[in-house]
């Protein structure tokens, strides 16, 4: 994962000034809300699920080398390969060898944030293969040379407006095209991506470490088309996607879809195991799970941060997150944006250039209360706060603390500097072009007292 070079708070003040975006982003959000709430509500025993869903993931994160190894062997004995990548050049070299074996032309992809995270595309595309995101909304990010901004909804921040533009230019539509002729025009140009793709590439919901299951969760069919047509079916997922046993899906797939999209049931659940057997109609020849790590050992191994391996990216804690809603996903320079993206790409990353992440965030807890899993951001959140603090850049920071605490505890050097603040109050105004602009710029400072108060007498 190579998150960008412009830092979250230059991003985000840049997102902050674009009231169209803002609106977007907060109709979306609030209409997935709404609905989670009103799902969830249904489900009297929603907060036991939650429950129970944390302690397997736990348990599971706890034997993680154990699982592995047992999904691993029930993926070879039904026929499958297991690919294993310490980081993003492993990972894409993986696919890249896979689809030369399989003398790949063409590759059609269904919506995965892990192939995201490694920059697979770019991988394919250097290699001389062509890929094809059949998922609505990867399609109109990858034909318009844009980034998800969203975990589930990644065009989030765009308009009808702007896709049927995009059409127009693509695939021939009408510039003032309505919702359902983009769509139909969407399904026809996939279509022939499904038919003639030599690869079919996902992600993985959950993998299931008792029978090597890959389980897919959508509502358009185009990873159960992936899944069918193309002779070779790659699944790339982290290592954190196993779950021990296929009841357990039982648990995670109602909290997943409730939290994601406020629905009952998505409209396709995928379960997938190996190749196709003698006697199938339809599935790959082949099948390959390439496991990525890059940085999740790492987490894992974070005694406060390995928490954040637990979540089933629903995306619930970006849908009433106050600073996600005014600055978009794209301000967090990563695939992973909102409150868990604030403790994931630093995490992955080693917290290197990332130190601005962990403040993007107002620690009001609403993404621990919708959390399926409880997972306590705001806690991480604090704990990257303070590694920041102990960073090398935040000298200053600390020397300026220790200064105001020296002049805290001495009465006489308080009163010295109070004196000298009343004198130079005129140049404390000035701040606001001065050095000290990055602070002063959204703050106002207090009036002094002309009369300090241990000079004030009782009455």
């Amino acid at each position: 994962m190579r998150p960008t070079a412009v830092g979250f708070r230059e991003a985000g003040a840049r997102a902050v000034r674009d009231a169209a975006l803002r609106e977007a982003i907060r109709r979306v959000t609030d209409n997935l809300t709404a609905r989670r709430v009103q799902v969830t509500s249904e489900l009297p025993h929603f907060d036991a699920l939650r429950e129970q869903a944390k302690r397997i993931k736990e348990h599971t994160l706890a034997y993680l080398d154990r699982y592995l190894e047992q999904l691993e062997r029930e993926v070879h004995s039904r026929g499958g390969r297991v690919h294993w990548a310490r980081d993003v050049e492993e990972a894409c070299a993986h696919v890249v060898r896979i689809c030369r074996e399989s003398g790949a032309r063409l590759v059609a992809k269904s919506k995965s944030m892990v192939t995201e995270e490694v920059e697979l595309n770019r991988a394919l595309a250097a290699a001389g293969v062509q890929v094809v995101e059949t998922d609505l909304g990867e399609f109109v990010v990858q034909i318009s040379g844009d980034r998800p901004s969203h975990l589930i909804a990644p065009i989030i921040h765009r308009r009808r407006e702007d896709v049927a533009q995009l059409f127009a230019h693509h695939l021939g539509t009408p510039p003032d095209a309505d919702v359902t002729v983009l769509t139909a025009a969407a399904r026809q140009h996939l279509r022939q991506a499904f038919l003639r793709a030599d690869v079919g590439v996902t992600g993985a919901n959950f993998l299931v470490a008792e029978t090597g299951t890959v389980v897919l969760v959508e509502n358009e069919g185009n990873a159960r088309m992936v899944t069918s047509l193309p002779r070779v079916h790659v699944a790339v997922a982290g290592i954190e996607k196993i779950i021990p046993r296929l009841v357990d899906l039982a648990v995670f797939l109602p909290l997943l879809v409730r939290s994601a999209t406020g629905q009952r049931l998505s409209a396709y659940v995928s379960l997938l195991t190996g190749p196709r057997r003698p006697g199938e109609l339809d599935g790959p020849e082949a099948f390959h799970l390439v496991l990525v790590d890059n940085g999740r050992s790492r987490l894992l191994a974070d005694p406060e941060l390995r928490e954040a391996l637990q979540c089933v990216r629903c995306s619930a804690c970006l849908n009433v997150c106050p600073v996600y809603e005014r600055t978009g996903g794209h301000a967090y320079g990563s695939v992973y944006s909102g409150p868990i993206g604030a403790v994931v790409t630093p995490g992955l990353a080693g917290g290197a250039g990332l130190v601005d992440l962990p403040f993007a965030s107002s620690l009001c807890g609403a993404c621990r209360e919708v959390c399926p899993l409880r997972i306590d951001i705001p806690r991480m959140l604090v704990a990257l706060r303070a590694r920041a603090a102990r960073a090398p850049q935040a000298r200053w920071e600390r020397a300026v603390a220790r200064m105001g605490a020296r002049l805290l505890a001495s009465p006489g050097a308080y009163r010295w500097a109070s004196a000298a603040a009343r004198v130079l109050e005129p140049l404390v105004r000035w701040l606001p072009v001065g050095p000290l602009r990055g602070w002063t710029r959204s703050r106002d400072l207090p009036r002094l007292s002309p009369r300090p108060f241990h000079r004030r007498g009782l009455r």
